[in-house]
């Protein structure tokens, strides 16, 4: 009996979404997380680790979470203080969730909105993270083959969270760098249309504000306009929130919730929104994920859909008390905005000392990284070269743009949130290391070609012609890329596998 290739089998005995790649993990976006799990960064015990740069969490914050915690023993059932409620909580809850914790998410979402907006406890729906809320509203929403608008760039899950299971088309809006990757109604138009020429249905926008991965957030005009857009189509918007108290500095974040208030005859059955606890509270273990529908149709079939996603009770129980705490969260909230502003100065006044650009923006847990100008072709195969050097031996995991579905090479999400401040300092001083070595190795090059005086006045612009040159010959970051007075041991190639 011949035996089968494990493909074979595969489609021989499992279905074809349980078989298929439809969760996306042959990306770049994961490929770093391989490289990252096979070597990760550790001061002491793997100084020449790979850094995780791609990972959007808030770790800075943490300490107060410990603190509460400690100090409110009662908000878990496994505990002296709380085991008299042990029963109560660990039988079985339906679909509706604890209405505490509806009341406190409700609550909670309206804090991070500045109290603009009144949320209905009612209409609070539960999921297991974004992830589940996602796929649950795409089920809701639309059928196999529809489509959904979506902005570029977007999250690389998000091919994974609508499309692999609900078998729905997510259709790119392309957005531009000279506009700051701005959504325009022109833009919209042109993807709409796109679509029904390839007979896709478009059954709604599903946008992100504060976006991921540009960190920029949509003005009142901006959201007026979408709002509007999808009202005169009949089609559905979505409006992922996950990152709303995640704004600092000026920057200030308007929910649609707020938006639909101000328009004349919305048809709100068609606004629905995402949120999670995940990013503004770095709980993203907890799995609290929620849809929030004005459609009273759509509550209820989300409802019994999260039947395959619920929140555990004692997960519900333990957020009820905790947002809560007013004081508590309000101290929250406000040390988020400004360790996250503090953290992001950090990284941006490290860039800006080596020319490195990056997208004007102030929310978010990353920025958008501009190396276009280090690219050896305004092409995403030298997107790819480039990232690999960057994974491989500077050993920083940052996300490439073209994961991102950006139609533009040379654009890079980077996480800063995700780690303590003696690691972005070792991060930066990989970068610096980098970009040096690279200058230097550009001056050697061209300085039998140039007299010195001339070489002087070029000097400023010297490590951004050098890097274009640096692709020119890869061989030579297999062999020895790092200097000898590198903090960065060199070491063997990390290679990500699929």
């Amino acid at each position: 009996m011949v035996a089968l290739t494990a493909e074979k089998q595969d489609r021989n005995v499992l279905s074809r979404i349980a078989s298929g790649d439809g969760h996306g993990e042959n990306s770049s976006y994961f490929d770093g997380w391989k490289a990252y799990e096979e070597n990760p960064f550790h001061p002491v015990e793997r100084p020449d680790g790979v850094i995780q740069m791609g990972l959007a969490e808030n770790q800075l914050c943490g300490d107060l979470m410990r603190k509460w915690v400690l100090e409110h023993p009662e908000g878990s059932i496994c505990t002296a203080e709380g085991v008299n409620q042990f029963s109560d909580i660990a039988i079985f809850q339906d679909y509706h969730g604890l209405p505490e914790f509806r009341q406190a998410v409700a609550k909670f979402m309206e804090k991070t909105r500045d109290n603009k907006v009144k949320f209905d406890p009612d209409r609070i729906v539960m999921s297991g993270g974004a992830t589940g809320a996602h796929e649950t509203v795409a089920f809701c929403l639309a059928n196999p083959g529809d489509g959904f608008l979506v902005p570029t760039p977007y999250y690389p899950g998000f091919d994974r969270d609508l499309r692999w299971r609900t078998g729905v088309n997510l259709v790119p809006v392309t957005c531009h760098s000279s506009n700051g990757f701005k959504i325009t109604v022109e833009a919209l138009e042109a993807a709409y249309e796109n679509a029904r020429e390839s007979n896709i249905p478009v059954k709604g926008l599903l946008i992100t504000n504060p976006s991921n991965p540009l960190g920029t957030t949509l003005d009142r005009d901006c959201l007026k306009s979408l709002v509007n857009f999808t009202n005169d189509k009949g089609i559905h918007l979505i409006a992922d929130e996950i990152y709303a108290a995640t704004t600092f500095g000026l920057s200030d974040f308007t929910s649609v919730a707020e938006v639909i208030e101000e328009i004349p005859d919305c048809n709100r059955d068609l606004i629905h929104i995402v949120y999670s606890l995940s990013k503004d509270m770095g709980l993203p273990g907890l799995r609290v994920g929620i849809i929030y529908s004005y459609n009273n149709r759509v509550v209820n079939i989300a409802r019994k859909m999260s039947s395959f996603g619920l929140v555990s009770s004692q997960t519900q129980h333990l957020i009820a008390k905790m947002l809560s705490d007013e004081g508590f969260v309000d101290e929250f909230l406000r040390e988020s905005k400004l360790r996250l502003a503090a953290r992001h100065a950090e990284l941006t006044t490290g860039l800006d000392g080596l020319g490195i650009g990056w997208l004007k923006a102030k929310a978010g847990l990353f920025l958008w990284m501009d190396l276009r100008s280090l690219l050896k072709t305004a092409t995403f195969d030298s997107e790819t070269e480039l990232w690999r050097v960057i994974v491989h031996k500077v050993k920083l995991n940052v996300s490439p743009g073209g994961s991102f579905h950006c139609h533009e090479p040379g654009w890079f999400r980077v996480c800063f949130a995700n780690m303590d401040h003696k690691t972005m300092e070792t991060a930066l001083e990989r970068i610096r290391v980098f970009t040096r070595q690279l200058e230097e190795e550009s001056l050697n090059r061209t300085k039998p070609m140039a007299a010195t005086s001339m070489m002087a006045k070029k000097k400023k612009k010297c490590w951004q012609s050098s890097l274009r040159l640096s692709f020119n010959d890869t061989r030579r970051f297999e062999d020895g890329f790092f200097s000898p007075h590198s903090p960065v041991p060199p070491s063997p190639l990390v290679r990500a596998q699929t």
